[in-house]
């Protein structure tokens, strides 16, 4: 299992590296609104400095968290490029089909 967060920033870095392979070539894609979809276990620690935890599920999550009640949640992302000076702009992406990509 990972943190939420953890699978955003993964998805984050995902996305930088196919604008990076992308410059080289002509065609590129904009991207449009990133939807993701996981089930997650709450965590919740007590205490004064407590917090909350999101954790993504796997599929084949074992006993660890199977009496723990789990959500599913759904995300959709519009990622833009941010300029030094503020201004926004679409993001674009080209690159090859990786395995089990659908």
């Amino acid at each position: 299992m990972i943190e939420l967060s953890e699978m955003v920033r993964q998805l984050r870095q995902e996305l930088n590296t196919a604008m990076a392979d992308g410059t080289a070539g002509p065609v590129r894609f904009e991207l449009g609104p990133v939807e993701i979809e996981a089930s997650v276990a709450v965590d919740r620690e007590a205490g004064a400095g407590g917090k909350v935890r999101f954790w993504v599920v796997e599929a084949n999550a074992g006993g660890k968290f199977a009496t723990s009640e789990t959500h599913r949640i759904s995300l959709t992302l519009q990622p833009k490029l941010v300029a030094p000076d503020g201004t926004q702009r679409a993001v674009l992406i080209a690159g090859d089909e990786a395995d089990g990509e659908r």
